[in-house]
C-alpha cells in the first residue's frame, strides 16, 4: 500500500445532498431524501480510496456529486486546491479533463450506436483536444492500454462481452489523461474471472499514471485488495474510517463489524461468527434521531436513540458511535 502522507487531491467537507419528494398536481415538495448527510473526507495523490456500505447508503451520490454531475445541496468540494462549488463553467468545462468517472453497468454507460472509435474520441472532440491525425492516435494509444486492440475500433457496444465493455469504458475515462477517477462498482456486472482481469489492470493503471481512485463497491474483499483506506456509510453518513488493514483487522462499529462477518473466509476451517442484523434500513427521507444505526445495533442503549454520536479520531481510526467513545476515551454517557 502506499503512504497517504502525500498531497491532498480531493477533500470534501460537510457534504450534503438532498433530493426533493414531491406530490399532487402541483409537484410541491413534502420531504427530502438525505441521500448524502454531512460527509467529510480526503483523497491523497495516488491513493485508492474505498467507500463501502449497503445499497442505497449513499455512496454512488457521493462520487456523482464530487464530480459535480448532482449539485451538492451544501458543503464544500476542493480538488487540486480549486474549490469545485465557485469556479466559473469555464474554469470547471477545464477541470472535468482532470476527473472522469467509470459508471457501474458498462453497457449502459455506452452508446450503442456509436463505435469504439467514437466513444473513445468523443471526450476529445468535446474538449478540442489535439489534430485529427493526433486524437485518432491517442485512442489507438488508450485502447492498448486497457488491452484492446485495434481490430476493436470499428465495432460497436453489443459486440463485446462485459469485461471488454468495462475495458472500452475505462478508455474513455482515461482518453484525456485525468488525474482522478471515480470508479461506481466497476466490477458489479462482471463475473468473477473478468472481475479479477479488470482489478489487476486498475493496479497497473494507477502505478503506470499515478492515478487517485474513489472506488465505490459493496464487495468488501476487492475493497481490501484495492484500496490504501476504507470509510464505511450508512444511512448517508460516514460511521467509520481508518486505513485499509486497521479497518479490516480491527473494526469498532457495530455495523462494519457485521458488514465484515458476512465476507467468507478464505482459510480452510476457519469459522466466523456471523453478526446478524435485525430490521431494514430507515427510509432516508425520514432517518431516525439519535445515532442513526440504533433501530438495527444490537447493543445499543437510550443514549443511541436520543443523542447524535461525534465522530472521533483514535490515531487515524474515525469512527461515529457512542460505545466506542465510552470504551477508548472514558466520555459520554453508553
Amino acid at each position: 500500500m502506499i503512504s497517504t502522507s502525500g498531497s491532498i487531491i480531493v477533500q470534501v467537507d460537510n457534504l450534503k445532498k438532498y433530493f426533493p419528494i414531491r406530490r399532487g398536481i402541483f409537484s410541491r415538495v413534502i420531504a427530502y431524501k438525505r441521500a448524502v448527510d454531512d460527509v467529510s473526507f480526503v483523497i491523497h495523490k495516488r491513493e485508492t480510496f474505498g467507500l463501502v456500505g449497503e445499497s442505497g447508503c449513499g455512496k454512488t451520490t457521493v462520487g456523482r456529486t464530487i464530480l459535480r454531475l448532482y449539485e451538492p445541496t451544501s458543503g464544500r468540494i476542493v480538488f487540486d486546491g480549486k474549490d469545485l462549488l465557485q469556479q466559473s463553467p469555464e474554469d470547471l468545462r477545464k477541470l472535468r479533463r482532470q476527473m472522469q468517472m467509470v459508471f457501474q453497468d458498462p453497457y449502459g454507460s455506452l452508446n450503442p450506436r456509436m463505435t469504439v472509435r467514437a466513444i473513445v474520441e468523443e471526450p476529445l472532440l468535446i474538449h478540442n483536444a489535439g489534430s485529427w491525425r493526433e486524437r485518432r492516435e491517442r485512442v489507438r494509444q488508450v485502447l492498448a492500454e486497457v488491452g484492446l486492440g485495434e481490430d476493436a475500433l470499428d465495432r460497436y457496444p453489443h459486440e463485446f462481452s462485459g469485461g471488454q465493455r468495462q475495458r472500452i469504458s475505462l478508455a474513455r475515462a482515461l482518453v484525456l489523461e485525468p488525474d482522478f477517477l471515480v470508479l461506481d462498482e466497476p466490477l458489479s456486472a462482471l463475473d468473477v474471472s473478468i472481475q479479477a482481469k479488470i482489478i489487476n489492470l486498475l493496479v497497473a493503471l494507477r502505478a503506470k499514471k499515478n492515478l487517485s481512485y474513489l472506488f465505490i463497491s459493496h464487495d468488501l474483499s476487492v475493497v481490501e485488495y484495492l484500496s490504501d483506506r476504507v470509510a464505511v456509510m450508512y444511512l448517508g453518513q460516514i460511521v467509520e474510517l481508518a486505513s485499509s488493514a486497521e479497518i479490516y483487522r480491527k473494526p469498532l462499529h457495530p455495523y462494519t463489524q457485521a458488514l465484515l462477518s458476512a465476507v467468507p473466509s478464505i482459510r480452510p476451517g476457519e469459522r466466523k461468527q456471523r453478526i446478524v442484523l435485525k430490521g431494514d434500513v430507515p427510509s432516508p427521507s425520514a432517518p431516525p434521531p439519535g445515532c442513526r444505526f440504533h433501530p438495527r445495533c444490537p447493543i445499543a442503549r437510550a443514549v443511541c436513540r436520543n443523542v447524535e454520536p461525534q465522530r472521533l479520531n483514535l490515531d487515524g481510526h474515525e469512527v461515529t458511535c457512542h460505545a466506542v467513545e465510552k470504551e477508548f476515551l472514558g466520555t459520554g454517557e453508553y
